[in-house]
This record gives structure tokens, C-alpha cells and sequence, in this order.
């Protein structure tokens, strides 16, 4: 009798322990209309979730009782304590237009360390956000660096313009990781199921002999495209006066037509058009009517203003009637980025994009144009519309963007991926992440949240630390561990936030026996980095120097690194400086 007394005080008190609960609910606004990827934050377990297409989610949990943190951007974040086994309706109230501005999130963050403040730059009549270059960091056991990874590329195409045109840069124009995205370096696939393959390296730094580079390759899964789910393509073209010259328009008209070729039959397109006023060009048409399609593309024509405001809610209110559930649903903007008509600043086109985003339809940005190109514009548009963004520069830049890197640029594979990193102190003295820079206004707000980007297919990412080796470093140890690296990322359609950890270890090797594609990625970010005029790299290392680099890495098949030593050779000309400079070795 006392046994089964005991046993039955027993299951009392340990029934409710394993009790399993399922907190079921969904997110709205405050017009009841439902809200996809609102994060879901829970203290006790310390992880995330998100919000689905619906607006539902479903968390498993252990108590009868919890708490949960909802949170968006442009809405008011709520910490609510909830019975788990009630279903929840959350309605998220949106932020004041003042408010929504004070939740710009980072491209990159390190604990600790403050930047320097710079105004935005204007270049004769283009625009371009000013950004504050990281700083290195005194490496202890509590600094760590988080940044979000993107495949943007605009940076080097437009950086390419300047140079053909036999003209300076403009500081602010030169973004490092966007020029070393543009070339795909040390891509691996990965193997089996995963969705990236990391890896990372260790040599001695060319400008600086007392510091070494550590560079951190991820490269992202390649995609069947017939076992792809079908795609609702809008093309939201600017069609305004500002866009009626060979290198605006016409350029466009041709790239759109060379993405046509790559459509499917089960793939839907629309196209909106503005210039002096708004309006469906093309009702949703499907791949196959390939000519209908081209044709309807030809007989575009510039004229008018360019109520960019009223264009973007029109093609996101088209992407939404088309929405395809568990398809590939996205934006294609092609713009001078020369906004006048409606919300046309950098702060209002951010709220914009910000609510419009909610909707689940990604974004991709294609500028064009030179003279008043507003670069500003288009990226906070990319950035803020879980997107990306080029700059097409010729015709043969849009058939890498649409037809060879088709994918890439219009299949993501990973949504809010960013990177954190945890070094070593007894390796590392200090350190600093080269790009990935903020803006003032971002810095200026003292947020600590990072804005994630968005990985397409078969993308190559390599980012690279400047660091000082620890006195107990002298001599590299590989089998010492040089820093932890956090991966987190989404997969598309998935709520779920995934992570994977990497240890990065000390497998330093000379530069001269380093791989050869990273070779070339040094050449490449050392050509930003004097191009930017970084305060981190030294003013008389010469353009000789860079091009030496690149020529003695140099894959003699691949065009594009051939164009790169071309064009170190047109801006040693441009650059010509007449005044003897004291000679620099490289190592």
C-alpha cells in the first residue's frame, strides 16, 4: 500500500515536468492582416522563432507556463507571459515614423568599440552613405564581432565605371566586401545536404609585416533550377525622364530581356512601370509566353517624373496577388535611384520598404545610370527589403548578373545569415573586420542588432580580419584554436533560425603558399582599401605593388581577374602621383 502511495506522489510530481505543450498562435497588425517573420524570442530556452507566411507559429514547450518576446521592424516589441496551452493572438502595434528610424540595425557590430562620424557624400549629383570603417579591437575574453552576409556586388562594378571613365573614386563609393563578393572566390560546394561549407585561413598580412589575415570562406549550396518551386517575378522599372540615355533604359531593356530566356514555364512575371504616373505594364504573364514577355519589355519608353514611393507599393500590392505559397516571390527594381515624386530620402524610403517587407516578397535592386545615380537610395532599399543589389554598368555586366550568376542573384538559399566571432586572446592581441562597414546614422543610434542578408545560390562569400598576433603567437601553433565562428542563418519558407559553429583553427601558412584564389582576394581588397583611402593602410604602398600580387595569382581563364590587373594599371595612371614616395616593401 505505502508503495503504491508513493508511486502515485510520484507521477504527481513528475507528470507535469514531462508534460509536453505545443504554444500555438498568430501574429497581426492592428488591421488584423497577418505578419510573416516577426521574431519570437524565448527567455527561458533562449532561442528564436519566427512568424510564418500566415502570420502562425507553433513553439514546443515543457511548462504550462512561459514568456515570449514579439518583435518586427516598424512594430512596438511586446514581452507577453502566456499559458501555454491557450492560443495566442497577438496583435503588434507599428511604431511612429520617429520611432521606426531608431530601429536601423547593423552591418556589423564588435562589442566595445565606438566609430568615428562622417556625413553623407555627395559626388557632383550622386549620392553615396558615407560609412565608418571598423576599427581594431583589443582582443579579451568578452569582444566579439558580428556581421551579416550578403551578395551584394554593386560596389566594384560602379568602382569599374569611374576608372573606365578615366576618373577618381569617390571614397564612400568603395564598399571591400562588396568588391571581394563580385568575384566568388575559394567557392567549394558543400557536400550532402548542407547548405553552406565554411572554412577559414591564416597568412601574414602584405601592407603590414607585424600582423597577419585570417579569412573566412562561406560558400553557399547550388540549386537544380528544375526542381526549384516556380517564381513570381514583378519587374518594377523606372521608366522617368532621368532614365532616357543609352546607358539607363536601353541597358535595362536589354538585361530584362536576357533574364527572360532563363524563365520557366511554371515561373509568373509581371511588370510595373513609373514615369509621371504608375501602372501595370504587363498583368501577370507566364514564362512560357517568352515573346509576349520581350515584346512588352521593347516597347518601353522614358518620359516624366519618378514617383518611386507610389511604385513600390503598386508591385508589392501586385507580388502579394500573385504570391505563390512556398515559392520564390521577388522584386526586381531597376532604377537611377533618382526618386522625386512622394517619400524620396533615404529615411522615408527605409520606413517604406521596412512595412512593405512584411509581406514575405524579397527584393532585388539594379542600378544603372551615372551623374545623378543615388547609390544611397537603391541600397538602403536592398538592405532593408531582404534583398540585393547590383550596379550594371555595360551590357555585359547584366548578362553576369542575370544569366551566369541567374541564380545567385535571384534564388536565395539563406535569409538573416550573419556570422559571429569569438577569438582567441591568447593568439589574438587585437583585430579588425575589413568592410562590412556602418553608416552614421546607424552608429549614431547605438543600436547592438544586426541586420542580416540574404545568401543566393552557388554564392561565394570571403571575409577577411586584420589582426596582431599575441607575443605568444610569434611562432603559429595550428594546433592552437584562433577563434569560434557562429553561422545563423534561415532557410526560405522556414521560420526556424539554424546555426552551425566552426573552429577556427591557428593553420597559418606563408602568403606566398596560400591558395591562389585568396592571393587574389588580397589584391582585391588592398585595391579597395587605398581606392577608400583607409586610414589602416599605408598611403606609400604603390599600385605596382597590388598589380604584382594579382598577376602572380592571376587564373589566366577567368576574364574577370584579368579585367582587375587592367584596370589596377588604369588607376596608377589616373592616380599618377608626381612626388617621390619613399619605396615600400611588401613583405
Amino acid at each position: 500500500m505505502e508503495k503504491t502511495i508513493v508511486t502515485i506522489l510520484l507521477s504527481i510530481i513528475v507528470h507535469p515536468l514531462l508534460a509536453q505543450y505545443y504554444i500555438r498562435g498568430e501574429v497581426k497588425d492592428e488591421k488584423n492582416q497577418p505578419l510573416q517573420n516577426v521574431k519570437i524570442w524565448r527567455p527561458s530556452t533562449k532561442s528564436i522563432f519566427y512568424s510564418g507566411m500566415t502570420g502562425g507559429f507553433g513553439i514546443p514547450s515543457r511548462m504550462q507556463y512561459d514568456s515570449l518576446e514579439f518583435s518586427a521592424d516598424g512594430f512596438a516589441t511586446q514581452l507577453l507571459k502566456i499559458k501555454c496551452d491557450d492560443y495566442q493572438e497577438i496583435t503588434m502595434h507599428r511604431l511612429p515614423a520617429t520611432a521606426i528610424n531608431k530601429k536601423s540595425r547593423l552591418i556589423s557590430i564588435t562589442v566595445g568599440k565606438e566609430g568615428h562620424i562622417y556625413p553623407t557624400a555627395y559626388y557632383q549629383d550622386e549620392t553615396y552613405r558615407t560609412l565608418v570603417e571598423n576599427d581594431f579591437v583589443k582582443c579579451d575574453a568578452n569582444s566579439t564581432t558580428g556581421f551579416a552576409l550578403r551578395i551584394d556586388k554593386a560596389s566594384y562594378s560602379n568602382v569599374r565605371r569611374f576608372i573606365h571613365q578615366k576618373s577618381k573614386v569617390p571614397t564612400d563609393a568603395v564598399r571591400v566586401d562588396e568588391m571581394l563578393n563580385y568575384f566568388n572566390f575559394n567557392y567549394k560546394e558543400p557536400t550532402g545536404s548542407a547548405v553552406f561549407n565554411i572554412e577559414t585561413n591564416v597568412t601574414n598580412c602584405p601592407w603590414n609585416k607585424e600582423n597577419r589575415l585570417l579569412f573566412v570562406n562561406l560558400s553557399g549550396k547550388k540549386l537544380n533550377l528544375d526542381k526549384v518551386p516556380p517564381s513570381n517575378f514583378v519587374f518594377l522599372i523606372d521608366v522617368s525622364g532621368s532614365m532616357d540615355l543609352p546607358n539607363r533604359l536601353p541597358l535595362l531593356k536589354e538585361a530584362f530581356q536576357l533574364l527572360v530566356k532563363s524563365l520557366r514555364v511554371k515561373d509568373t512575371v509581371s511588370i510595373v512601370v513609373y514615369g509621371g504616373t504608375v501602372g501595370i505594364w504587363l498583368p501577370p504573364t507566364g514564362g512560357g509566353e517568352k515573346q509576349k514577355i520581350v515584346q512588352a519589355i521593347e516597347q518601353l519608353t522614358a518620359s516624366g517624373d519618378t514617383p518611386g514611393e507610389a511604385a513600390i507599393r503598386s508591385a508589392y500590392r501586385l507580388a502579394e496577388q500573385t504570391f505563390i505559397k512556398g515559392g520564390n516571390n521577388r522584386i526586381i527594381l531597376a532604377t537611377d535611384g533618382d526618386f522625386n515624386v512622394g517619400q524620396n530620402t533615404e529615411k522615408d524610403l527605409e520606413e517604406l520598404i521596412i512595412k512593405e517587407k512584411q509581406s514575405g516578397v524579397l527584393l532585388t535592386c539594379l542600378g544603372v545610370g551615372m551623374g545623378n545615380y543615388k547609390d544611397s537610395k537603391i541600397e538602403v532599399l536592398a538592405k532593408k527589403g531582404n534583398g540585393n543589389f547590383a550596379y550594371l554598368d555595360d551590357a555585359r555586366e547584366a548578362e553576369k548578373i542575370l544569366v551566369t550568376e541567374f541564380t545567385q542573384t535571384l534564388y536565395s538559399i539563406a535569409n538573416d545569415v550573419y556570422i559571429k566571432m569569438h577569438f582567441n586572446p591568447e593568439i589574438v592581441s587585437q583585430y579588425r573586420l575589413i568592410g562590412y562597414d556602418n553608416t552614421k546614422q546607424v552608429l549614431s543610434q547605438n543600436s547592438d542588432e544586426l541586420e542580416g542578408g540574404e545568401i543566393g545560390a552557388g554564392t561565394g562569400n570571403t571575409a577577411i580580419f586584420e589582426y596582431t598576433p599575441s607575443r605568444a603567437d610569434s611562432i603559429p601553433d595550428p594546433s592552437l584554436l584562433l577563434a569560434n565562428l557562429s553561422l545563423f542563418f534561415r532557410q526560405p519558407n522556414d521560420s526556424t533560425q539554424y546555426s552551425i559553429n566552426y573552429k577556427c583553427s591557428n593553420n597559418f601558412v606563408s602568403f606566398d603558399k596560400l591558395d591562389r584564389s585568396l592571393r587574389f582576394a588580397t589584391a582585391v581588397c588592398m585595391f579597395g582599401l587605398k581606392l577608400k583611402e583607409s586610414k589602416y593602410f599605408p598611403e606609400d604602398l604603390d599600385w605596382d605593388k597590388i598589380r604584382l600580387i594579382a598577376l602572380q595569382s592571376l587564373d589566366a581563364e577567368d576574364f574577370l581577374q584579368k579585367e582587375f590587373v587592367g584596370l589596377v594599371d588604369k588607376t596608377a595612371n589616373i592616380y599618377a602621383d608626381k612626388k617621390k614616395k619613399k619605396k615600400f616593401s611588401i613583405f
